[in-house]
């Protein structure tokens, strides 16, 4: 489906805030409730939209630094590129020391990061890991 400037302005409102109305999204571009509603459907039906989605907040959120030994027979980059593509990866370090890689993984609860970890030690090339589950932030 072609994109217009209008859809590309109405899904950086959505991006922004998902739960604004199409009221104030159409106030914003002098475009009524139903021309803004119409051409979010579109962008739903094309695919372009695939779901709409929340972001909890850091005090709703679990998460976990993941050491992760590879075998030294395996290219630790690209297990490193594959480690970045899971669900719940935040970040993705490379390192020196007793382990290679190191990840942040965040999730809504400690299941789901033990999901992750369960398809994080499938990767091939993965030995050994050691999950670490932060407590509280500081700075």
């Amino acid at each position: 489906m072609y994109k217009d400037k209008t859809d590309e302005r109405i899904i950086g409102y959505l991006k922004e805030d998902a739960r604004e109305s199409f009221v104030d999204i159409g106030k914003k571009l002098k475009l009524s409730e139903s021309a803004v509603r119409r051409r979010v459907k579109n962008l739903v039906d094309s695919k372009t939209i695939n779901k709409f989605t929340i972001e909890l907040g850091e005090e709703n959120v679990t998460s976990a630094i993941v050491l992760v030994s590879v075998d030294s027979a395996t290219d630790t980059s690209k297990v490193s590129l594959k480690l970045a593509k899971l669900n719940g990866v935040k970040t993705v370090y490379e390192i020196t020391g007793q382990y290679d890689i190191t990840t942040i993984m965040s999730a809504s609860s400690i299941a789901e990061i033990n999901n992750s970890i369960d398809e994080l030690r499938k990767i091939a090339g993965v030995v050994d890991t050691n999950t670490v589950i932060i407590l509280k932030k500081i700075i």
